[in-house]
């Protein structure tokens, strides 16, 4: 029944790429993919830090619900993030540390809440990866309905079962598995050349004559 329905997943990102992608900025990845792909500011991360990769579960919530959340936790495999769509709804928590407890218990690799969660504090002093759009002591209800592994939508980054999740400080990001070599990549390179800026900032060789050519280009009027 479309609405209350748990659904197969029938593809997944390969592993190499979830860990591949691990040692890149999820910044990086997000530039190389137009700047056009992402969940918003209000994505921020409940734990002590790292990057977060693994292989999407997607859950489409009804806002301050969680039984099909906890359905996802159980059939999630070990690595895989379990990325819930609860229309960014912060009166009701969707989580809280006894179900990340549980996530983390059977491996899996992390957990995106577009919605609230709660026990914030020790979300927040462990190492389990959560993001979530905020907190309220208002816990959930149980009663559905919702779907599992289902195309979502995080404030308009859209998300396939399968595709792979990317998180770290800056926010959360999701690579279609189709473009994930591609977008590898590219976030290399990308990598590697802010790495090379990096030095030579450092030893006071940062180049900046692009700044006057830009400006001289789009025709600015320099005083100075």
């Amino acid at each position: 029944m479309i609405g209350f329905r748990v659904c197969k997943r029938e593809r997944k990102i390969e592993a190499k790429w979830v860990e591949a992608f691990r040692a890149l900025p999820v910044a990086n990845v997000s530039d190389v993919m137009s700047r056009m792909t992402a969940a918003g500011p209000a994505l921020r991360p409940y734990y002590t830090g790292g990057t977060m990769t693994g292989a999407a579960v997607t859950v489409k919530a009804r806002p301050g619900d969680n039984l099909m959340v906890h359905k996802a936790l159980d059939i999630a495999e070990p690595g895989d993030i379990v990325v819930v769509d609860a229309g960014g709804d912060l009166t009701n928590a969707i989580i809280g540390e006894l179900m990340v407890a549980h996530a983390a218990q059977r491996g899996l690799g992390g957990i995106v809440i577009f919605g609230a969660i709660r026990d914030s504090a020790e979300l927040q002093a462990g190492s389990f990866p959560v993001f979530a759009a905020g907190v309220t002591h208002r816990g959930p209800y149980k009663d559905g309905p919702g779907e599992v592994n289902v195309p979502i939508s995080l404030n308009g980054m859209v998300i396939h079962p399968g595709d792979l999740i990317c998180g770290d400080a800056d926010g959360v990001l999701s690579v279609p598995i189709d473009a994930a070599e591609a977008i590898f990549a590219a976030a290399t390179k990308k990598h590697q050349a802010e790495t090379a800026q990096m030095a030579n900032i450092k030893i006071g060789k940062n180049e900046r004559a692009w700044v006057d050519a830009t400006l001289n280009k789009l025709g600015c009027e320099i005083a100075v």
